[in-house]
């Protein structure tokens, strides 16, 4: 595989600094130009505390917050997946659509598990 740039790549804590100065990139670019991602934020932001409140257990808490951040994951996935079509060409393409069409229902199975998640997790507090 060729290399990007010339000369040698960064490693060690370098690396490290620069993946994370890109990922945080990312995140901000996907806040800014996905309508679904800011929701999720703006839901994470709600329910990531209402989980740690919630949750009576260490794995109660990571199975809430985690179907969280899966939901948010997988959105981010599917949005990278729906910029790479878009880069190859705007024409409509059964292919093109089908890719998206699987990005989608990817998100639409995330939730399903989320939801799924906080109504089994939650509703042993009714009994």
């Amino acid at each position: 595989m060729t290399p990007l740039r010339d000369g040698p790549r960064p490693a060690g804590a370098t690396r490290l600094w620069l993946a994370t100065l890109n990922s945080l990139r990312g995140l901000k670019h996907c806040y800014h130009s996905e309508a679904a991602f800011r929701q999720e934020v703006w839901a994470a932001l709600v329910l990531v505390p209402a989980a740690i409140w919630l949750g009576q257990t260490a794995v109660e808490r990571v199975l809430l917050v985690g179907s969280v951040l899966v939901v948010m994951i997988v959105e981010l996935l599917n949005t990278g997946i729906e910029v790479v079509v878009d880069r190859i060409s705007h024409e409509r393409h059964h292919l093109s659509g089908f890719a998206k069409d699987l990005g989608s229902s990817a998100v639409l199975l995330s939730l399903l598990l989320a939801g799924m998640t906080w109504v089994l997790v939650l509703s042993g507090r009714l009994n």
